[in-house]
């Protein structure tokens, strides 16, 4: 409970939820707000260092806005922290799709569009109230200052879940290594595990150390590796590809790469430590 990350109070204020069994001046139920920029990270404390981040059309429940800095959780994972009140906007529609490859925004639905104001990262939420044609569809989107079109193959229906969260996770395939990163703009290694897994339906929190202990059932250590098991180190999380091969966001690319699996183990053990465990998500 006295996680900084999941514990929903900074002593002036709490989350409802907490009422009498933590103590803050207030309690209070949070708003949702959207995130407005590409990326917003997500910090420890205000003007502190980056814990993870939220990309474009990601919710976040707001509990305290001070001072220029909004206190609260993700509303994907429950994440605790602070975001930059700039960067969050009460007048944007809930998201209908997620963006898979990354695109631009438009201000019109045309392929010859000379203005591109907006890039949005593989990650990115956007809400889609109607399609128009040129070439492609277009969707056209909602943002805080009015409207946007994005182009609908770089999109997929929130309402249609994923099966596989390896193939989820080669969307990100050469985004470069990011500590704390969570979009197509930069990721590490806990952020690509869990787009991947979210994507397929599966709660996931944001660190390798709260995956390592809760995603999943443990597997034990002579147990034959199967694809989207997961491998961790300290510090360190990959998914299990198939074929002798590992796929993860890691320092020795810097980007999120696939790795001989074994050989990868041999290089993590010389400098990090060996492998601390294994988890299994998927049963079927």
């Amino acid at each position: 409970m006295n996680d900084r990350r999941v514990l929903k109070s900074n002593g002036r204020v709490a989350d409802v939820s907490l009422r009498g069994q933590t103590v803050a001046e207030r309690y209070v139920t949070p708003d949702l707000y959207h995130v407005s920029a590409p990326v917003a990270p997500i910090l420890d404390r205000p003007e502190g260092g980056r814990d993870r981040e939220l990309a474009f059309g990601e919710g976040f429940h707001v509990l305290e806005f001070r001072k220029g800095w909004a206190f609260g959780h993700a509303q994907r994972d429950g994440y605790v922290g602070y975001i930059a009140q700039d960067l969050l906007s009460d007048r944007m529609e809930p998201p209908t799709h997620r963006v898979i490859s990354p695109s631009y925004r438009f201000d019109r639905p045309a392929l010859k569009c000379a203005a591109a104001p907006g890039y949005l990262p593989i990650g990115a939420r956007v809400a889609v109230a109607g399609v128009h044609r040129d070439h492609c569809d277009w969707g056209e989107i909602s943002l805080p200052e009015g409207t946007g079109f994005v182009p609908m193959p770089t999109l997929a229906a929130l309402s249609e879940t994923a099966t596989d969260p390896v193939a989820e996770a080669e969307r990100y395939l050469g985004v470069p290594y990011l500590w704390g990163g969570n979009s197509g703009f930069g990721t590490d290694c806990s952020g690509l595990v869990q787009a991947a897994f979210l994507a397929c339906g599966y709660d996931c929190p944001g660190d390798s150390d709260q995956q390592a202990a809760g995603l999943g059932t443990a597997l034990d250590r002579d147990a034959p590796a199967r694809r989207n098991d997961l491998i961790f180190w300290k510090g360190h999380v990959a998914l299990v590809a198939g074929d002798g091969r590992i796929l993860h966001a890691n320092a020795h690319h810097m980007a999120v790469a696939y790795e001989d699996m074994e050989a990868a183990i041999a290089r993590i053990a010389a400098s990090d430590g060996p492998v601390t465990g294994r988890r299994r998500v998927l049963r079927r």
